[in-house]
């Protein structure tokens, strides 16, 4: 069993990365191999158009044909037996260095079938962890839900399942008083670090965990 969790955070001990820690954690509880991966570190740009991966007949047909720090990894994808991505809501939506994983990651599996199918040869759980600087009314009001919305039902056409896990009103900075803040109360923020945080950690290991379990217990594929 491997699991793979890609962070999308250039903060590597910080509240996403932390979070896709324990999720490893509890799919290691249930005897997975685990590792986790910072994109930060590694050198890609998004998708190139160069429609490789949609070429009948060609050679990279259903995979990305761009040859840079993402490839081996992406080749790694295939041997996964789950995989979390996780990134901080940067202006609404994923950071851009998770946005460029997400193009590569996904779009050479996605045929132009009607509905569309999927290249990708089996099903796999995946996760997504989102982390916000918002509360959970904010990002109601935000109309963010059709973003990550979108993202679920992606990852579920391409890999078979998804689920979400939403961190909320996270502690972003760790001295308040060292930075211009008029808009937030770092008494508020530090009592949900303290009192919401962990519970938000304990889902994610929850959540790993199960993907293992659910695996162990799915003798079929795609």
């Amino acid at each position: 069993m491997n699991v793979l969790a890609f962070n999308g955070s250039p903060r590597k001990e910080w509240n996403t990365a932390t979070l896709l820690t324990r999720a490893l954690e509890g799919a290691a509880s249930q005897g997975a191999e685990t590792e986790l991966i910072h994109l930060y570190d590694l050198d890609f740009k998004g998708c190139k158009s160069c429609f490789a991966c949609k070429t009948k007949g060609g050679e990279s047909y259903g995979k990305c044909a761009v040859k840079d720090d993402l490839a081996p990894i992406l080749r790694r994808v295939e041997e996964a037996d789950a995989i979390i991505l996780g990134s901080p809501i940067y202006y609404g939506t994923v950071s851009g260095v998770m946005k460029s994983f997400m193009e590569r990651l996904m779009y050479p599996y996605m045929t132009y079938n009607n509905p569309p199918q999927t290249l990708f040869p089996r099903r796999i759980n995946t996760g997504f962890i989102y982390t916000m600087n918002v509360t959970e009314k904010e990002m109601e009001r935000s109309g963010w839900g059709q973003h990550v919305g979108f993202n679920k039902a992606m990852l579920q056409i391409i890999f078979g399942g998804s689920e979400s896990l939403f961190c909320y009103d996270t502690y972003q900075f760790e001295d308040y008083s060292k930075v211009v803040n008029d808009l937030f109360d770092p008494e508020k923020k530090a009592k949900r670090r303290k009192e919401v945080f962990p519970l938000d950690c304990e889902k994610a290991f929850q959540m790993g965990a199960r993907f293992v379990k659910d695996k162990k217990g799915d003798t079929t594929d795609l």
